[in-house]
């Protein structure tokens, strides 16, 4: 990879800052001062330091966003604001998606990567991986209803749902826990018990929890023994 590349990549400094930076003898790779942008450096291995700085070389990052009300899943739309709009300068080079998505009002613990194996196995339903919510509805849960999300639900389409966990909370409020994502699947699973969602909040993917001092629309960086608690095999 080029040196400029790299450098811009992995900081704040635009190319053409960069470049200056390199010219004034800023940089330097395995303890050499490097004068060329085109320098070539391998990020796995060579030491770069930019004013005497080591950079760390990210290939992919793992973001943990506590998504609040009203903002849409997705990378980028030209009319309304994204979730990926609402991580911080340091990361927007590296282009970021959702992991698998939540609907626009609902709200809670939301993954942003660049990692597309990671995000698809997080995501399918073949990993199991039990993705956790809390539900505020417009009735009570029976145990008729506990039975058929267990059974797996049969939504109005026809869709079969694999069989999931619901417990009642409150009169009004009730835990799910599935291993799938389709289209407001739980709104529709709910639908078909005969109660409506007014409120959906994801508190947990795997065994990593959402912070309880983690605030609607902050984010921060996961580490390995964290993504693990998603992906074990990590």
């Amino acid at each position: 990879m080029r040196l400029d590349k790299f450098l811009s990549d992995n900081t704040l400094f635009s190319r053409s800052e960069i470049k200056n930076l390199i010219k004034k003898g800023s940089v330097s790779v395995n303890g050499h001062m490097i004068n060329s942008a085109e320098f070539k450096v391998v990020p796995e291995t060579d030491n770069i330091s930019l004013n005497g700085e080591c950079v760390i070389y990210k290939k992919f990052v793992y973001l943990m966003l506590n998504k609040p009300a009203g903002i849409l899943s997705a990378s980028n739309d030209k009319n309304r604001k994204t979730v990926v709009d609402l991580a911080p300068a340091e990361y927007k080079h590296y282009n970021l998606f959702p992991v698998g998505r939540l609907d626009k009002d609902t709200t809670g613990l939301l993954i942003l990567t660049n990692d597309g194996d990671f995000a698809h196995k997080v995501i399918s339903p073949k990993s199991n991986i039990e993705k956790s919510y809390i539900a505020v509805v417009d009735g009570s849960v029976t145990p008729d209803m506990i039975t058929a999300f267990a059974s797996g639900v049969v939504l109005s389409d026809g869709t079969v749902c694999k069989p999931a966990i619901l417990e009642k909370i409150t009169d009004t409020s009730a835990r799910v826990i599935i291993t799938e994502g389709k289209y407001h699947q739980i709104k529709r699973m709910f639908g078909v018990v005969g109660l409506g969602v007014n409120a959906l909040h994801r508190e947990r993917i795997g065994e990593l929890q959402l912070p309880d001092d983690l605030l609607p629309g902050n984010i921060y960086e996961l580490n390995v023994n964290e993504l693990r608690l998603i992906l074990p095999i990590l």
